[in-house]
Parts: structure tokens; sequence; C-alpha cells
């Protein structure tokens, strides 16, 4: 019997075409059928110098799926190539190439760096003006899984056909990789705060998406002294592929460092694995710190009042937000887990390494991790749950309605996200901890108004 999967909270794998939109001057060329960048394409914060309207795509009908196509893939590429002023491109493949069987990889290799100096020597330019444009290719299937597996494999294809390994390595130079652009809200600025935290240790970060990130980021990589992971499971591939392939090795962090507890113990581990000094560590954090209790104690009486409100609460999102928010929510305000609500289609074999984490809380708590990607079953557990109150809800837009049938107080942090735009605002780290608590509480004192 054919199973229904109510509200899934990720795209499919070509969803990946939003990864590459996030490094700078980096464009899609989708080699699939018309209309998956228009769908998968998030409608805030998605559109700037390339916007999915704009993604060179072959359009592919029925006639390609009888005859093939890859000769009009051929004529895709070459015309981006020439019209398309970009420092990366990036073929993506959708689910009917895939299936009909497109030897993508044959075609992409007929632009590499000789053939394109060939054509722009026959098109009469001059050799010594030729630039090569990079040109990689990315299995993106969407029968092959999510976007959270789509943007590993992007990372994977800058690794496998355009890093170098390089034996040259900058002292303190570290590449940062976090979650996914765009499917997580908050990823520029998480990935900001995240950049200054280890400046403010010693280190040069190193990221490849955002602002001014793009192609020359991409070059460090290889010359890295580590790569750090912070995330709970995307990318841990990735990062053994860099070690194996490039000799760079790699600290991962599974939880995403929001507010002074998890943030310090973050800037402790890491500047450990690097080998800063434990002194200065010291001095970043205590800075940090008293100012960011100076703040919790300001507001002392509120967090007392609203505790008999919201006793407990669960947060509904990917490995990324429902581990670290959790910790966060236990650690730093004490609040109760009920269950947590897992829904980025975790893959089993870092299911008991994610749960393992919702053990490590603060006084003893722990909390229930369940990996749940139907959204009615989660929503009919929510209604069935004693809260002891009102529940505190942080998930995706599809909770509003149950929050408030629940009389509870709800926040939009997971996607989709239809109630809040969002430029380059951030949870991670001590300040990240305090705009959470800001956005909790704007919530909790507006049921008394």
């Amino acid at each position: 019997m054919a199973k229904l999967l109510d509200k899934q909270r990720y795209k499919c794998a070509l969803g990946a075409m939003q990864t590459v939109q996030a490094i700078t001057r980096a464009i899609p060329i989708l080699h699939s059928g018309p209309g998956c960048a228009q769908k998968l394409s998030d409608s805030t914060g998605g559109s700037g110098y390339f916007s999915p309207n704009i993604f060179p795509c072959t359009s592919i009908n029925e006639k390609d799926v009888v005859f093939g196509g890859v000769k009009k893939l051929h004529s895709t590429i070459d015309n981006a190539l020439k019209v398309i002023d970009a420092d990366l491109y990036v073929v993506l493949t959708g689910c009917i190439p895939e299936i009909v069987g497109d030897d993508t990889q044959e075609v992409v290799s007929e632009f590499d760096r000789i053939s394109q100096q060939e054509r722009f020597e026959e098109a009469g330019g001059d050799p010594g003006k030729f630039v090569y444009k990079p040109l990689i290719y990315a299995s993106t299937a969407g029968f092959k899984g999510n976007n959270y597996k789509g943007h590993e494999q992007i990372i994977d294809a800058i690794t496998d056909q355009y890093l170098k390994r390089s034996d040259d390595r900058q002292k303190g130079l570290v590449n940062i990789w976090a979650d996914v652009p765009y499917q997580d809200l908050f990823w520029l600025g998480n990935i900001r705060e995240l950049e200054k935290l280890l400046s403010e240790i010693g280190l040069i970060p190193n990221t490849i998406f955002g602002y001014n990130r793009g192609i020359e980021n991409i070059d460090k990589i290889p010359h890295a002294e580590f790569n750090l992971l912070v995330s709970p499971w995307v990318s841990v591939r990735n990062m053994k592929k860099m070690e194996k392939k490039l000799g760079i090795p790699y600290l991962h962090y599974p939880t995403l460092p929001i507010g002074a507890y998890e943030t310090s113990k973050f800037l402790r581990e890491v500047g450990a694995f690097a080998g800063v000094d434990e002194q200065k560590i010291q001095k970043v954090i205590e800075e940090h710190e008293n100012y960011y209790y100076y703040l919790i104690e300001r507001y002392a009486d509120l967090f007392l009042e609203n505790r008999v409100i919201n006793k407990e609460f669960s947060v509904i999102a990917d490995a990324q937000y429902a581990l670290g928010i959790t910790k966060f929510l236990a650690n730093d305000l004490g609040l109760i887990p009920a269950k947590q609500f897992i829904t980025d289609d975790t893959p089993k074999e870092y299911q008991a390494a994610v749960r393992e984490e919702f053990k490590k809380l603060n006084y003893g708590l722990q909390a229930d991790a369940v990996f749940e990607t139907d959204s009615y079953r989660i929503h009919n557990e929510i209604r069935e749950h004693d809260y002891h109150g009102y529940p505190l809800i942080l998930g995706s837009y599809y909770e509003k309605e149950l929050t408030e049938s629940l009389k509870g107080n709800y926040l939009n942090i997971a996607w989709p996200v239809q109630d809040k735009v969002v430029f380059d605002d951030f949870y991670a780290g001590y300040t990240g901890g305090i705009r959470l608590i800001e956005d909790i509480y704007t919530v909790a004192v507006q049921r008394f108004n």
C-alpha cells in the first residue's frame, strides 16, 4: 500500500541549486525539465545577481526522453559560458536525464580547460586573453535523495573535480562548514557569526558561502590547517572525502552553538584542536559571558514569570536546529524538553550519534529525539502529549495552526518559513542566543496584551 507523506520539510536533491546560488558568482546549469528552478526556489531571499528565473536550463521534454538530451545539454552549456558572466558553473541533473541515461559527465568533459581555449581561439580570441571558466557537475536527481544530500553532492563535486591537493598550508586557516544555505533561513548570519568567533581566538576563517566568498575562497580550501564541521550529520561524508583526497584533517562539532554554555564549550574545543593558547580563549569567553549574563539578569523576572506558562517545549526542525535549540533552552534557560522531532530524513547511520547528543544536557535532563518526516504523525504526538501548561513550539510554518489550537507559544525557526523575513539575522553564538531569547519572549509577552 502506498504511503502518504504529509507536509515534508525538505526538497528533492535538485534543490542543491540553492547551495550553488549561495556561492558568490556561481551559477547552476540545470539539465532537467522546465519549471524545476521555479518550484524548488524559495520566494524570499533567492534573487540577486543570479536568480532561479535566469538559471540556464535544458528544459527537456518527451522528445528528449526518447532520443536523449545530451545535444541540448551541450548547447546549453556552450551558450551559458558565452552569455553569463560567472566564476563557477555547476551542471545539475534532474530526474529525467538520469532515468534515460544521459552521460552528463561526458558532456561536461568536453568543456575542460583545453577545449575551452581551443573554442576561444577558433572564435578569433587573443590567446593571451583567454580565461578558463571552471565547469563541474553533480548528480542531483530527485529520486536519489533530498536537498541535504544534494548539498553534499555539490561539495563532493568541488572536491573531486576542481580542488587539488596541496602541501602548502596557511597557519591558522580554518575552513568552516555548517548546514544547508537557504534551507536554513539563518544560514548567512550563522556562518558570519562562526567566522567572527574563530577570528576572536586568533584563527583565520574561510567559508565559501555568502557575500564576497566565491571562487577565491574555494581556492583556499586545500591550504587550510583543518576543516571545521558544525552540523549533526550533513557533510560528514564531505569531510572524510577531503581528509582522504586533500589530506585535510577535520573537527566535527555536532551542535550549532547557541547561547553562552554551548558557545563557550565550542570555543574551547576548537581552540584545543587548533592549538590556541587557553588563556587567550578564556579571555574571549569571559568578555562574551559577562555581557551575555548581564542581559539575562536584566530580564530574570520575565523568565521566572513565564516559566509557569511554558514548562515544556518541542522543536520540530532539521537535526541542526532541533539539537542546537534543545541544548540552548535546557542548558541556558532551564526549560524542560518534551519530545523533539527531527524532520530532515537523517540517514540511519547517523541517528544513534544524534540521539546521544540529546542526552548531553545539564541538570540531569535528557530529551527524547524522534526521527519523523510525516507532519501528520508529528502533530498527533504533540496533541497527545501533556505539556503541563501552554506548550512552547519552535518549528516550521506547519506548526502555527496546531500551536494556536493548543493555546501555546509558537516561533517559526525552520523551513518552511512564511511569517518572517531574514536578511542576515542569526541564532549562533552568544549574540544569536540573545536574539533567540528575544524572539521567544516577544511571543510570550504578547499573550498578556
